[in-house]
C-alpha cells in the first residue's frame, strides 16, 4: 500500500470520510456542525482570521472523529467483548474529540460575540 499515486491516497481517504459518513452519527453531527458554521461565516462576514479559526477547529473535530472512530473499529474487532482497559481507551477517544468540540464551541461563541453587533447595526440601517 505505500508509495501509491496521488489520485489512489485520496481515493482511499475519500473512502473514510465516506465509511465515516455511513456508519457514524457522530461524524455526521459533527459534518453538519461544520456546515453550519460554514454558513454562519458567510452571514456574519467576519475577517480572514476567523474563516481560519472557524475552518481549523472545525477540521480538528472531524479529524480527531475519525481517528476516534477508526481505533473504536479495531479495538472492536480485535476485542469485541467489553474489557476494563478497553473501556478506558475509548473513554479517552470520545474525551478527545470532546475536548476539541469544546474548543470548536468556545471560537464558535467568541466569532458571534465579536461579529453579531455588527451584523445587528446593518440589519437596523435596512429598516
Amino acid at each position: 500500500m505505500k508509495n501509491r499515486p496521488l489520485r489512489d491516497r485520496l481515493s482511499f481517504a475519500v473512502a473514510g470520510w465516506q465509511a465515516a459518513w455511513r456508519r457514524e452519527r457522530s461524524f455526521r453531527t459533527q459534518v453538519c456542525c461544520a456546515v453550519l458554521a460554514i454558513v454562519a461565516l458567510l452571514i456574519l462576514r467576519p475577517s480572514p482570521i476567523w474563516w481560519a479559526l472557524i475552518v481549523v477547529t472545525s477540521a480538528l473535530v472531524l479529524a480527531l472523529e475519525l481517528i476516534n472512530s477508526a481505533l473504536e473499529a479495531v479495538i472492536d474487532r480485535l476485542h469485541p467483548e467489553i474489557h476494563p482497559e478497553i473501556k478506558a481507551a475509548k473513554d479517552m477517544l470520545a474525551g478527545a474529540v470532546l475536548a476539541i468540540s469544546v474548543a470548536a464551541l468556545i471560537v464558535a461563541m467568541a466569532l458571534v460575540t465579536t461579529q453579531a453587533p455588527a451584523l445587528l447595526g446593518e440589519l437596523a440601517t435596512w429598516q
